[in-house]
C-alpha cells in the first residue's frame, strides 16, 4: 500500500505542473467539448507511459551491474536537481484561456490530445526515464503497485481538471495558486533527491 500512496504523489506532483496538455483539458472543460473522451486518452497514455518505464527498467534491470545502477542514479539525481532547478526559478503570468464556443469534431479533438501527449518530450522524462528509473530497485510487485499509484494519480487529475474546469481556470490565472504548487512540488521532488543521493552513496561504502 505504501508504494501505491508512492506512486500516487511521486506521479501527482509530476503532472500537476503547468503546461500545454493541461491547459487544452481546461480550455476543452470549460467548452463541455468531448471532455471524457479527452481525459481518457490522457489518463490511459498516461498509464502506458508509466508501466512502460517501469517494465522498460526492469528489462534492463537484468543487465545492471554497479556501475550501470551507479550511472542511472547519477543521471537520475541530476534530472531531479535540473527539473527543481526550473521550478524554483519559473516566473509566472496570466494565461490566455481560450474560451470560444467553436466546436471541434471528435477526430480533431482525438488528434491535438494525442498530440499535445505524444508529442511533447517532457512526458517521456516524466514518466518513461523518471518514474521507471525510480522504482528500478524496487521488487516487481511494488514496481506494480508504484506504477498503478501513478495511474490513478493522472486519472484523478485529469477528470477531476476536466470536469471542475471552470473552478480551476480561475486558479489557473492566478500566480499565488501556481507558486504555491511549486513549492509543494519542489519540497517532495527534493526528498526523492536525497534518497537517490543515499542510493549513489551505498556504491561507495
Amino acid at each position: 500500500m505504501s508504494f501505491l500512496i508512492l506512486g500516487f504523489i511521486t506521479s501527482l506532483s509530476l503532472i500537476l505542473a503547468i503546461g500545454p496538455q493541461n491547459i487544452f483539458v481546461i480550455e476543452q472543460g470549460i467548452k463541455k467539448q468531448h471532455i471524457f473522451l479527452i481525459c481518457f486518452i490522457c489518463s490511459v497514455s498516461d498509464t502506458i507511459l508509466i508501466f512502460l518505464g517501469i517494465f522498460l527498467f526492469q528489462y534492463l534491470g537484468t543487465y545492471f551491474n554497479e556501475i550501470t545502477e551507479l550511472i542511472f542514479n547519477i543521471l537520475l539525481l541530476i534530472f531531479l536537481i535540473y527539473f527543481i532547478y526550473t521550478k524554483i526559478s519559473e516566473k509566472f503570468k496570466n494565461i490566455e484561456i481560450d474560451k470560444g464556443e467553436k466546436h471541434d469534431e471528435r477526430k480533431k479533438i482525438i488528434l491535438k490530445t494525442l498530440a499535445f501527449t505524444y508529442l511533447n518530450p517532457h512526458v517521456y522524462s516524466d514518466t518513461v526515464f523518471f518514474l521507471g528509473n525510480f522504482s528500478k530497485n524496487f521488487p516487481i510487485n511494488y514496481k506494480i503497485y508504484f506504477g498503478i499509484g501513478g495511474s490513478i494519480a493522472s486519472f484523478l487529475f485529469f477528470y477531476l481538471l476536466g470536469y471542475l474546469a471552470n473552478y480551476f481556470s480561475k486558479y489557473l490565472n492566478n500566480v499565488r495558486a501556481w507558486v504555491v504548487i511549486k513549492w509543494i512540488i519542489s519540497l517532495i521532488m527534493s526528498l526523492i533527491s536525497i534518497y537517490v543521493i543515499f542510493e549513489i552513496l551505498k556504491f561507495f561504502n
